[in-house]
């Protein structure tokens, strides 16, 4: 695969996307465990809150590998490690992508093995580290201009 500009638009509109699924993260009832598990929707949605928006922050991590290094990475933790091996992203972040990467497949394959306050414990504490990522990958491409192509 040849390298060539990473193009901003791609980028732009997943970073939207995974705003758009935190902001409606933030809109679940999150004020205690009884309040979140009262209403089992609660957690249908924030399953597919949660891995819409890993998804789509890993699709950002393959596009800027793609087109801005010419690696085609299929795998989503080889992803977050070659991002990391590129300095795309610190040691830290590059320990929680792969452990987001673990988690997008445990909720796509391992489903029935996600309980309410697993789901819970994360909407509390975890869903930082996917903006702390994002925000990680957004300041690398800030730092680079020369490699994003922002034609439409």
């Amino acid at each position: 695969m040849t390298p060539r500009k990473i193009r901003a638009q791609v980028v732009l509109e997943k970073v939207a996307w995974i705003h758009k699924m935190l902001d409606s993260m933030a809109e679940l009832p999150a004020e205690s465990f009884e309040v979140f598990k009262a209403d089992a929707r609660n957690q249908a949605a924030l399953e597919s809150y949660l891995r819409r928006a890993l998804e789509a922050l890993l699709d950002v991590g393959r596009h800027i590998l793609g087109k801005g290094f010419g690696e085609s990475v299929l795998e989503y933790k080889k992803i977050a490690r070659v991002l990391g091996q590129r300095a795309i992203l610190s040691s830290e972040a590059t320990a929680i992508l792969i452990d987001m990467a673990g988690y997008r497949n445990r909720l796509t394959h391992f489903y029935d093995e996600v309980s309410p306050e697993e789901l819970y414990g994360i909407l509390t504490t975890r869903v930082v580290d996917i903006e702390a990522v994002l925000d990680e990958i957004l300041q690398w491409l800030r730092s680079n201009p020369e490699m994003i192509d922002t034609s439409l």
